[in-house]
């Protein structure tokens, strides 16, 4: 077997799931305290078009990730206000906010740049660099054959999981952050409570309001950081039109079949981040099985494969039980 094209895939996968991961983690926090957020995909694409435009108006892609949290908070606040104050319904409020953010970014980046709804592709300065782990720049300077010669962990190591953006480090310290924050904390019992039975928690005299705005801003951070990795951590950085091409919705399809629950979640976002990693490297099939594959085929596999589970575990997985539900304090 060709191992270095199974590991250029696997790299390639941690890349591309990587704003998948953040996002679903983001619906994971929201939806546990009972709001559903459709509005993922828009707040990603505020938050992408924040971060690479002040970055490259400041040059500082921190100070540019610090406009996308702002944007993707504004628009958590405003989602937080139609389901939770207003007791709205909490699915239009999210699709409003997707249309809003589709159309805003458009306008707004062709006001500020004039370049077509897109900013100019980002300098050094403007975007995440790779992070080196520790040994693996003596092992990136090896020869091939020396490479070759490794063990496969080794290799897997320096190949795999060195060199991606601090964003994407950050992803995956999220997911058992996420299991210990929900599992082992008050906050986290509380918000999983809140979820299922919002009565039960305001009779216990603990704030249902205040506990599900929690939890829409952590989802509102979470969705930022996603959207800065697409626009300020790429190869060729900066912000096109649309470009979370539904990344969003793939994330809450990951959720259901994770069945919301933080572990599974990231299995599940490698496996659509496979899927968009065959994208991106269609020769994959041709290296390893001698076989070309359409190219139009490998760009809707994740769409197809959002339909087949959201068809095949929708009545399987059970959300919480008080989602999409506003409450109403007993009086």
């Amino acid at each position: 077997m060709d191992w270095n094209t199974v590991l250029l895939l696997l790299d390639s996968t941690i890349r591309t799931a990587t704003p998948l991961l953040l996002a679903c983690l983001a619906g994971l926090f929201s939806e546990r305290a009972g709001i559903f957020d459709i509005g993922l995909e828009g707040k990603m694409l505020v938050s992408a078009f924040l971060a690479a435009g002040f970055a490259y108006v400041t040059g500082s892609v921190w100070l540019g990730l610090l406009a996308g949290i702002a944007g993707s908070l504004l628009l958590s606040a405003i989602h937080g206000a139609a389901s939770i104050t207003f007791r709205g319904n909490q699915l239009i409020s999210g699709v409003a906010i997707n249309f809003l953010a589709s159309g805003l970014t458009v306008v707004v980046s062709q006001s500020w740049f004039g370049e077509g709804g897109r900013t100019p592709q980002l300098g050094d300065g403007g975007r995440f660099g790779e992070v080196v782990l520790p040994g693996a720049i003596r092992l990136s300077e090896m020869t091939i054959r020396e490479q070759r010669e490794l063990p496969l962990l080794t290799r897997f190591y320096s190949d795999v999981l060195s060199g991606h953006s601090i964003l994407t480090y950050i992803a995956l310290l999220a997911v058992p952050l996420s299991w210990w924050v929900l599992y082992r904390t008050r906050f986290g019992l509380r918000l999983r409570a809140v979820g299922e039975n919002p009565a039960a928690v305001d009779t216990a005299g603990i704030s249902v309001r205040r506990l599900r705005y929690s939890a829409v801003a952590i989802a509102g951070v979470l969705c930022a950081i996603a959207g800065a990795q697409l626009s300020t951590a790429e190869p060729a950085a900066g912000f096109i039109r649309d470009m979370t091409a539904g990344r969003g919705y793939i994330a809450l399809a990951a959720l259901i079949f994770a069945k919301w629950r933080p572990w599974p979640a990231l299995g599940a976002c490698m496996l659509f981040g496979f899927f968009q990693a065959l994208e991106t490297r269609p020769d994959i099939f041709v290296r390893l099985f001698d076989l070309r594959v359409p190219s139009a085929l490998l760009s809707a596999m994740p769409y197809i494969l959002t339909v087949i589970i959201l068809a095949g575990f929708v009545g399987r997985a059970i959300p919480p039980r008080a989602g999409g539900e506003p409450y109403v304090k007993e009086r």
